[in-house]
Order: C-alpha cells, then structure tokens, then sequence
C-alpha cells in the first residue's frame, strides 16, 4: 500500500495545489533520500503552506473546473429501464450513458443513431408490429429521456475534453501518468508533483513575463533525480521533456511519445479550428471583443503551444527535423484584454511581435490538415522580415533551455491581481472587482 503522501502527491497531477503546500507533502514522504540543499529549500517554500499561513486557507480553488456528470440522469434511467444493467462509478462519464442508450434503444424498437424526436418515433402500428406493449404516453417519455441522455452526454464529453485542454495548457500529458510509474520512485513523484504545481500556478495582471515553472526548489529536485539510479525518466518526460530526459528514454519509448504527442496535437486542431470557425476573432490585433469566449480559446492555445513544443522536442532528438522544414505549424497566439494591450503598446510602442508573424503565417490547424503549406523556410522568413529568431522564439525549434527561476510565494489573486489577504480577495472577487465589469453593490 502507498503512503497518503504519495496518494495526495498523485492526486495533485489532476489538480491545481500551491506549491508551497506540496513541498510540505514532499518533506513528509517516507524514505526519500534528498540533498541538504533541495531540503532546505523545500522546507524555506514549506513555510508557505496554508497549515503554516496566518490565515490557514486560500480563496483561490485548488481544482480546475470540473463538469457535472450524468449520474442524476442515468439515476432515471434505471427507472425507466430497471432491465438495463450497468455500474456507473463517480462522476457518472458519457461511456456509461452509451451503455444505457445502446442497451434501452432496441427495447423502444430503435438504435442510437436514430433518436430525433421529430422523425424516428414510432406510430401506433410501428409500436405494435415491435411488439411495445406499452402506451403511447409511456413510450413518449422513454424515447424523449434518451433523446435528452444523448445530448446531456455529447455536452458532457465537450466539457471534459475542454477539461483535458486545460490541463495539457498547464502541466503537458501529467495527469495520464499511470499511478505504478509515479510511485514507482520516490524522487520521481517528488519532482513531477512539485513542478506540475509550479505549472498550474494562476497567470498574473502584468506585462512582464509570467512566473516560470522551472524554479530552483524543481531544479534541485531535478538534479537529485540526475544523481539517483532510480529514476523513472519515462514518468517525467510526460511533463518535462528536457534534452536530458530524452536522453535517457529508448528509442521504442520516444517513438511512442512522439506518436501521442501529435496525436493529441491533431485533436487540438480540429477543436481550435471549430472555435475558429465559430467565433469573430480579430486575427490581426487578438483582442478579446463582446462574444468571444476567451477562457476556452486560451486553453487550447495554451495545450496547442505546449504539446507543439513537445513533439518539436521529440522530432528533433530523433533526428527527424527533416518534416519541419516541409511541416511547420505555427503557435497559436491567445486572446488579451485591451487593456493589457495598451499597456504593452504604451510600454513599448508597438504590438508584440509575435502576433504580427502569427498574422502572416498560415493557420496551424490548416498546416496540419493539408489545407495549407507552411515551411520552415517560410516562417523563418517572415520572423526576419520582424527582426526576430525563429528559434529562440520558438517557431521554427523546440525553445531554448529553460532557464532556472527564482522561487516566489504564490501569491493571492483575483482576477490576476494580487490581493494580500485572502478574506479581502474573497470579497473583492464576489463583487466583480478587477473583472471588467461593473462592480456589484
């Protein structure tokens, strides 16, 4: 049996802990063998823990959102069909609403496919050549719950694929880590626990850089996993796939990352291009307008630039570069505030420079269809016509090496406004403070 720190170090892959709060968890496991230097540094961020704040709590969640289930629904359909046999576990997924439908569909005389309310019930003679032996008010009502469970289920699985993103936008492919190659080493769970948190930490109001998640609390844990024979390198390349950790995975083992990793990168392009297609999006100045959903486009750019970064990592160690010079999809830029624009337009008098490359390259998620052609060539190109390196910027190569932060508390904040107490933040945020909105009374 794993320890509950282990237990509470795995279940943070899947959701959004201060870093300070799992440096006290790592302090905490059992027979972990660490530096003077890495303990030191882990009991100075351990100091940040909420058991050992002033105020004992955050007003920040410590989980991503997460969609409600079709437990209620599937509840009701045991009613309707008590023949139709199946164990939903928590949370109640969309594969256990395809197990009802499949199963309950044939005893209405119907299939899955064929549950528009309008055109595929049956009629009075359509029911007794089933042999329905039911009324018709009875029949209705079965025929509309699945109905409204299949399109209760296809929301569900949109929501949770958007969940996905999100994650991916943070911490890369952390949270399909299988839990026997976490446990399977001590330092291993300690490091990706540790920076994964630093990855999910919130972004802040401000035109500088955001914090980076390579800081020197992970660096040090980072060092003591190079020491250690131990390691488990397949683990920490899910979420940090440095030069060094590619090092150390087989070629079978980089060969299977790479193929996930662009798998993953064509789902994001065909959800990026229908956010595109529904959405009035100006391309030429990414500012967020009336409509425009933000939080969702952000995300997904967000696992777009990640999981692109990665595969180009994987590409280029494998000696593979060779499909970049005819294959370049670009990054995907995020939509901003207009505000934060202006305040970076005042500071430096002009756009970021990267949303005018990004105005004139192809799309990504075209480039990756076959829709259109963008070569290495070509972006390098256009990045010189605006006197910028295509590879320290990272659009023609895997980004350069991450340099190392200094560690910084995670600070309290609303809407990306730092608030220096939590029962303030509280407050502020309930009346819309910082939001863009008005402020309610």
């Amino acid at each position: 049996m794993y320890s509950k720190q282990y237990k509470t170090l795995f279940t943070s892959l899947n959701s959004r802990k201060r870093p300070e709060d799992i440096a006290q968890v790592i302090l905490e496991l059992p027979e972990l063998q660490l530096t003077q230097e890495t303990m030191s540094k882990l009991k100075l961020a351990a100091e940040g823990a909420l058991s050992n704040n002033q105020f004992g709590y955050s007003s920040m969640s410590d989980e991503f959102f997460n969609p409600i289930g079709c437990e209620k629904q599937l509840n009701k359909g045991k009613e309707l069909f008590p023949s139709v046999v199946f164990e939903p576990d928590n949370g109640a997924l969309p594969q256990h609403a395809d197990t009802l439908i499949e199963q309950a569909c044939p005893l209405l005389g119907g299939a899955p496919s064929k549950l528009d309310f309008k055109h595929d019930r049956l009629n009075k003679l359509e029911r007794k050549a089933a042999n329905l032996d039911i009324s018709k008010r009875q029949y209705n009502k079965k025929f509309r719950y699945l109905r409204r469970l299949q399109a209760k289920r296809a929301r569900l699985a949109r929501e949770l694929k958007k969940r996905e993103f999100t994650l991916i936008s943070k911490s890369g492919l952390a949270f399909t880590i299988d839990e026997h190659h976490f446990f399977d080493d001590a330092l291993t769970a300690a490091f990706i626990a540790y920076y994964v948190a630093r990855c999910n930490l919130r972004s802040e109001y401000t035109t500088d850089k955001q914090q980076r998640p390579y800081d020197e609390i992970a660096h040090q844990l980072f060092q003591d996993c190079m020491r250690a024979n131990s390691t488990n390198w397949w683990a920490i390349s899910h979420v940090y796939p440095a030069p060094f950790v590619l090092s150390k995975l087989t070629d079978e083992q980089k060969g299977k990352m790479l193929g996930t990793w662009y798998s993953v990168l064509c789902e994001l392009a065909e959800f990026l291009k229908e956010l595109w297609g529904k959405s009035d999006i100006s391309r030429k100045t990414m500012i967020v307008k009336r409509g425009n959903d933000s939080t969702t486009w952000n995300n997904t750019a967000g696992a777009w630039n990640k999981v692109r970064d990665a595969w180009f990592r994987f590409l280029f160690d494998l000696g593979m570069q060779d499909i970049v010079d005819v294959l370049c999809p670009g990054k995907v830029l995020r939509l901003m505030a207009a505000d934060v624009v202006a305040w970076h337009h005042h500071e430096e008098g002009t756009l970021e420079v990267d949303t005018k490359i990004w105005n004139e390259v192809p799309l990504p998620w075209e480039v990756l269809s076959g829709e259109a052609e963008c070569s290495r060539h070509f972006v390098e190109r256009v990045c010189r016509r605006y006197g910028v390196d295509p590879v320290h910027k990272g659009w023609t190569a895997p980004p350069p090496d991450i340099q190392v932060a200094k560690f910084r508390l995670t600070p309290e904040l609303v809407h990306g406004v730092t608030v220096s107490n939590p029962g303030l933040a509280k407050v502020l945020k309930k009346a819309g403070v910082f939001s863009g909105k008005p402020v309610k009374n």
